[in-house]
């Protein structure tokens, strides 16, 4: 039984149904309504399979508000979690940025490391949760090849030199040294019972301690993270996740728009050149087991006076190509443009939103393919629909339809599709995408 035809559990219903009408994306449930975009989604994981290998990615979707640029960024984040990856995602705000002299770039860092997630733990602060499961699964393969119990001597010893394995190999890479001596340090707090110098550790590597004596004191390190380095410790992250047993580390940087809107041209720049230590770290081989997906606006990436075009370093390895079209994009660029859903693809969702609707309140009413026909007919009708329309509109006022009609049994979608908002439009303009085959869906 698939996605498409099981009972969609009433958790997971009402969490969905919850942030379609909230104009927000899902964190859960995105398998039960995923509709198009399966080019997008294997280009993608495209890239899974690439940092899986050891290598890294480095890709930008791009799309208006409301066209499905954050739904295809959190379906990549179920997908890939589900193939054993750690994901860290942040939202970019005025306090969030890649660089800022105030603290904006600790502050993300800080978000991704909060929203750091397995499959086990998929809402977030699976920090200290991913280093008890390394130190369980080291000891239990050195107890495996020795046949020692716990307490023995001999074990002990197998498991310091494996731990000892991980930490010189993380060492090797920038401020590698200070991250394994804390790996070692929350080791032996693990093994000790010290839950005091487990809790400083953890606190380190979330990028909270402020200043060097304070953590020269508590833990005996003499660097804090801080808004210059913080992308060095994700680095750090994605290679010990790799040792400790997951398949590789992808973070999401989402509302990149944040940067386009800051009014002070050195700062934008200086965020666009972290951007680009980024994006040339994971094709230069500098990164390993980390993918990065950054969402933004064409006009956050295109515009070329504040834009991420507005420095020519990006501008020049991000640019689309001569060949390039509407309908013919390569998917294997940088830069992820996606393409508007069509007419018959929003019938599929609304289809599966109006089954989800219908469980989870309880009525057996059924909407019959041509009334939803018919709505998507005045959806797609509306004058410049075929340019401004978006999913979360289209889906936001589908939902609200099916409120009302499950709060007033005796109203017909005809009547609400002929009042106040849903009326046809007078001018007939229809997106050229879907015009041809409105036939097939009314009666």
């Amino acid at each position: 039984m698939n996605d498409e035809t099981r009972k969609v559990p009433r958790r997971i219903a009402q969490a969905v149904l919850g942030s379609l009408r909230g104009g927000v994306v899902p964190r859960i449930g995105l398998p039960y309504i995923a509709v198009g975009r399966k080019n997008e989604i294997e280009a993608l994981l495209h890239d899974v399979d690439v940092i899986g290998e050891g290598g890294a990615s480095f890709r930008f979707i791009v799309g208006r508000y409301g066209s499905g640029k954050s739904f295809l960024i959190q379906t990549i984040r179920n997908y890939v979690m589900d193939r054993g990856f750690i994901v860290a995602d942040a939202d970019l705000s005025p306090e969030r940025r890649l660089h800022g002299t105030q603290g904006q770039g600790l502050a993300t860092y800080r978000e991704l490391i909060g929203n750091l997630s397995t499959k086990t733990k998929p809402e977030g602060g699976a920090l200290s949760l991913v280093l008890d499961r390394w130190i369980s699964s080291v000891q239990t393969e050195a107890a495996r090849e020795t046949g020692r119990a716990p307490g023995d001597p001999e074990l002990t010893r197998a498991v310091d030199q494996k731990i000892c394995a991980v930490t010189q190999a993380v060492s090797e890479l920038v401020h590698g040294f200070e991250f394994a001596r804390l790996l070692s340090l929350y080791y032996h707090a693990y093994i000790d019972g010290d839950d005091e110098t487990k809790a400083k550790v953890i606190r380190w590597f979330r990028g909270e301690y402020t200043l060097k004596r304070e953590a020269k004191s508590e833990l005996g390190v003499n660097i804090i993270i801080t808004d210059s380095d913080w992308y060095e410790y994700l680095k750090l992250f994605a290679a010990f996740f790799r040792y400790a047993g997951y398949a590789g580390m992808m973070i999401m940087i989402d509302e990149l728009v944040n940067i386009f809107k800051i009014p002070n041209l050195i700062t934008r720049q200086y965020n666009y050149e972290k951007m680009l230590t980024m994006y040339n770290d994971t094709l230069q081989g500098k990164a390993k087991y980390l993918g990065i997906i950054m969402g933004a606006t064409p006009q956050a990436i295109e515009d070329k006076r504040r834009g991420v075009y507005s420095y020519e370093a990006l501008r020049s390895r991000l640019a689309e190509g001569k060949f390039s079209r509407p309908g013919a994009r390569d998917l294997l660029a940088p830069v992820i443009r996606l393409e508007a859903l069509t007419a018959e693809e929003m019938l599929v969702l609304c289809e599966k939103l109006a089954r989800m609707h219908r469980d989870y309140r309880g009525y057996d009413r059924t909407l019959s393919p041509a009334e939803l026909g018919s709505f998507i007919k005045i959806e797609y009708g509306r004058i410049g629909a075929d340019q401004n329309i978006t999913p979360r509109e289209v889906i936001r006022d589908f939902i609200e339809l099916l409120d009302l009609l499950c709060q007033n049994p005796k109203l017909t979608l005809d009547e609400l599709l002929r009042s106040g908002e849903f009326t046809y439009a007078e001018s007939g303009a229809v997106s050229d995408k879907g015009e041809g085959n409105y036939a097939e869906f009314t009666l």
